[in-house]
């Protein structure tokens, strides 16, 4: 079972404290750290200092670290145009020695495009499709020979398809609660499907309609990874626990229900709970960035157990 931080930083962050995070992930022992694509906050946070972008912030990280994987989930199709999404992953990919992982969604959060006036379509789903043939296309492309596409939402003619990724395939995963379309595009693109925020009920009826409809295209469900992305609140007694899920302003019931909370022992049941339906990769969604304490106890406490 891999463990992955995931983080959120439109909730407010700064690039210096979303580096001490990824060091810490990489200093114990986690397999990578994700960060969302959101330029607004949500809910009652009020985001200070204000957004940084997935794409800057994973370059830096590429720089600064030497191991974990870094990734998205999800980069939003509405926020680039599919030809410059593609030279970007692929020079982060270059920058970090091979170690980028493309989430890729259709975007959703409305609001964060009227504030900072990015266009939200209405056939978000249909772009997202033209995307991912783009992106893996142009990464797909021999060496001098050039890439095109002629489809309702981009025309790319001739396109050198350069520069090229370091990874000869940069892993692309797709995610999402949708009963056919979701499913479908997975099974096209995707080498991992991620669940986000679901019940282990829930989750492995998704898991099942990516399997059938990777089945369908010819794949066999298991070339796929899949994971779950939930949120994380560990504590090594009761009132650690309830003080770090008052730092997040969520509720212990809450937590232990829908997210991974609890003792060590808990969290480590709730995982194997996911991994008996497929999953083999969770994501920690992991909200008080400054309480490196609390990625430390996961370490020692929960990962240790699933290795």
């Amino acid at each position: 079972m891999d463990l992955r931080i995931f983080t959120e930083p439109q909730q407010g962050a700064t690039y210096d404290t979303l580096l001490t995070v990824a060091k810490a992930t990489e200093d114990l022992g986690f397999d990578a750290f994700f960060r969302s694509d959101h330029y607004l906050r949500m809910g009652s946070s009020d985001g200070l200092p204000g957004p940084t972008d997935a794409w800057i912030t994973l370059a830096g990280l590429a720089r600064e670290t030497k191991r974990i994987r870094l990734g998205t989930l999800m980069t939003a199709g509405t926020f680039r145009l599919p030809g410059v999404l593609a030279i970007q992953v692929a020079q982060v990919d270059q920058m970090s020695g091979g170690r980028v992982e493309l989430g890729l969604g259709a975007g959703w959060f409305e609001d964060e495009h009227k504030a900072y006036g990015i266009p939200f379509p209405k056939e978000k789903f249909a772009r997202l499709e033209e995307q991912l043939e783009i992106v893996t296309g142009l990464w797909g492309t021999e060496v001098g020979q050039t890439f095109s596409h002629d489809g309702k939402h981009y025309q790319l003619t001739d396109s050198p398809a350069l520069p090229k990724p370091a990874q000869a395939k940069v892993p692309v995963l797709i995610g999402g609660h949708g009963a056919t379309r979701t499913p479908r595009l997975a099974a096209q693109f995707a080498d991992e499907f991620n669940i986000p925020f679901a019940s282990v009920e829930d989750s492995e009826r998704q898991f099942g309609r990516v399997r059938a409809a990777a089945e369908q295209a010819g794949r066999k469900g298991d070339d796929l990874v899949y994971s779950s992305a939930l949120v994380v609140c560990v504590g090594k007694d009761d009132a650690e626990v309830a003080r770090r899920a008052a730092a997040i302003g969520r509720d212990v019931d809450e937590l232990k229900a829908n997210g991974l909370a609890g003792s060590p022992a808990e969290v480590v049941d709730k995982i194997g709970r996911y991994e008996a339906i497929g999953a083999s990769r969770v994501y920690l969604q992991c909200l008080d960035l400054a309480d490196l304490d609390h990625l430390e106890i996961i370490s020692s406490q929960v990962q240790s157990q699933l290795s």
